[in-house]
């Protein structure tokens, strides 16, 4: 009876055995790149986020200037580049006729490379004739 308990007792120290180690380091091996490729995809929306705010805010501050400005009727198609955040930044000021001849439409498009046919933001205004 003596040795059944001494055996038995052995069989608890003696440890892991290797398949149950690497078994145990794929888990945690696939847990780490699940994590890994979450955290690439966040920080990639980070910077996309973080250039359509900043985008946002130029369309906003040129619409602003557009609207200031008295000529009538609005240039159409005009384009600029302007820096903001350390970047810069192209934008196009494009007008559209409306029922009211009196009014116009101004869509103010901005985009980090010019030559980008999809804008990361447009954002649209109504201006009316000035009184003179």
């Amino acid at each position: 009876m003596r040795t059944q308990v001494n055996i038995a007792i052995n069989k608890f120290n003696e440890g892991f055995t290797l398949i149950e180690v690497m078994l145990a380091m794929a888990v945690f091996s696939i847990a780490g790149i699940a994590i890994l490729g979450t955290a690439d995809t966040n920080a990639r929306n980070l910077g996309y986020l973080e250039s359509k705010i900043i985008a946002s805010w130029v369309a906003s501050n040129q619409l602003v200037e557009a609207s200031l400005d008295n000529s009538w009727p609005p240039k159409n198609n005009k384009k600029d580049k302007v820096e903001m955040a350390g970047r810069e930044w192209s934008w196009q000021q494009k007008i559209i006729k409306t029922t009211d001849n009196d009014m116009r439409a101004i869509v103010m498009e901005v985009r980090l490379d010019e030559k980008n046919p999809a804008a990361l933001t447009s954002f649209m205004t109504y201006i009316s004739k000035p009184n003179q």
